[in-house]
């Protein structure tokens, strides 16, 4: 189980990226890209990139950036941008140096101009509610909810 002053979250960071990386069998993502559209793409979506896009990079997570050929199908004269997620389509999987490419914040992608890295800051973390690396607080039902019996100080609320 993970507690917040264990930093457990970011300690498991290097299984989570393999984790999702790890490529299941292509039967089923053939079916699940016909038929949904939360798992990665879409035929449809492939099948526009494969025609208008040009493939730009990849992240750790195994999402891949592509940008327009040319700006024909804009609403401001700006290549469109796309991400094809690895696996379950979930934008806070989408590192920040990528989101702000995809976003315009930056006008060079991670490959060619990399993002300065600070030393305060920590590596990126997709949203782990859900799944059974997610923060769990003393007292909840899945931790086992036992928490410590409230203080002298505490006097609960009765409607009069």
């Amino acid at each position: 189980m993970l507690d917040a002053g264990g930093g457990g979250a970011y300690k498991i960071a290097a299984h989570l990226k393999f984790a999702l990386r790890r490529r299941s069998p292509r039967k089923p993502i053939l079916l699940k890209s016909i038929f949904t559209w939360w798992n990665s793409a879409t035929i449809g979506i492939r099948f526009t990139v494969a025609r208008r896009g040009v493939f730009i990079g990849e992240d750790d997570y195994g999402n891949r950036y592509y940008e327009a050929r040319d700006n024909k199908d804009s609403y401001d004269d700006r290549k469109r941008r796309w991400v094809i997620y690895r696996g379950y389509a979930d934008a806070s999987k989408v590192p920040a140096e990528w989101h702000g490419w995809l976003h315009f914040t930056f006008d060079e992608p991670p490959t060619t101009e990399p993002l300065k890295r600070r030393d305060w800051e920590q590596d990126h973390l997709p949203n782990l509610t859900g799944t059974i690396w997610a923060w769990r607080p003393k007292g909840a039902i899945s931790r086992g909810g036992e928490r410590a019996k409230a203080a002298g100080d505490y006097e609960a609320w009765r409607p009069e």
